[in-house]
């Protein structure tokens, strides 16, 4: 119960210090630390994240940035889409499941190494592309068109198959989507994809437990721990350089993706 409080904490000042994607290491720290499989890792992480994420969400509602519309839209097509996720990751060999997870952290890994190495102003000489999501000038709400409302429900399919999956939130997947397709700001974005991800890994978790796949013992003090590691981390993000910690996360997804290669085939 300690190992698996404390691995929460962690996963919880990860989420703090390095935004909504962070959260994709919870399932390695399970896998590690708790000595667990991918399968019955991914519920219990996608508690953990839930929680954070729906933690954050709130906070982002109280100061009017998350735009629930989308945010509702893109969860309701992620929640068709997780319990296929979950069907899949019971069938799948536990071997070759930790090695799609390894893929999945190396590419974010990659991505987020990529972001602190360009910067902001190599990324002001990036043209920038029209979203198909656009907000009217008077009310700051969507104007909905069918191009914004399939792109949008395209990427929660997507972070709802791999919520059920690999038992992530999806906010690597979330997050640039919205900044792909919409004109929100940082800030929404990101506040936008907590919500998503909180109503996504309710639905999971839900499911999960429903089929008895979910591990309680280990669930909940792990997610308390969660809880307690993104309250503590908020004030210690304040004080530290973004892209030295986007660097930081990089460096430690890129080992634990290779160090769950290794241990698939020893």
């Amino acid at each position: 119960m300690l190992t698996s409080l404390m691995l929460g904490v962690a996963v919880g000042l990860i989420l703090a210090l390095t935004g909504a994607g962070g959260g994709i290491l919870a399932v390695p720290l399970l896998v590690f630390g708790a000595h667990i499989g991918v399968a019955q890792a991914g519920p219990i992480g996608l508690m953990a994240v839930g929680m954070a994420a729906a933690l954050g969400a709130l906070l982002g509602l109280r100061t009017g940035v998350v735009r629930y519309r989308a945010a509702i839209l893109i969860a309701v097509t992620g929640m068709l889409f997780s319990p296929a996720g979950l069907w899949l990751a019971h069938r799948i060999d536990n071997r070759w499941l930790s090695v799609l997870f390894a893929l999945v952290l190396l590419y974010v890994a990659f991505n987020t190494f990529r972001k602190a190495r360009i910067g902001h102003r190599a990324a002001a000489e990036v043209p920038v592309r029209r979203p198909v999501c656009l907000r009217g000038p008077d009310t700051g709400r969507f104007i909905w068109t069918r191009p914004c409302a399939r792109a949008l429900a395209l990427s929660g399919s997507i972070a709802g198959l791999l919520s059920g999956l690999l038992g992530v939130g999806g906010g690597f997947v979330m997050v640039p989507a919205l900044q792909r397709y919409t004109d929100l700001a940082m800030q929404s974005a990101v506040a936008t994809s907590l919500a998503v991800i909180a109503l996504i890994s309710a639905a999971g978790v839900a499911t999960s437990a429903a089929s008895g796949a979910l591990a309680w013992g280990i669930a909940l003090p792990f997610s308390a721990g969660a809880l307690a590691g993104m309250l503590g981390g908020r004030t210690l993000s304040a004080r530290l350089s973004g892209p030295h910690l986007q660097r930081a996360f990089a460096t430690v997804s890129a080992a634990v993706a290779v160090g769950m290669i290794a241990k698939a085939f020893l």
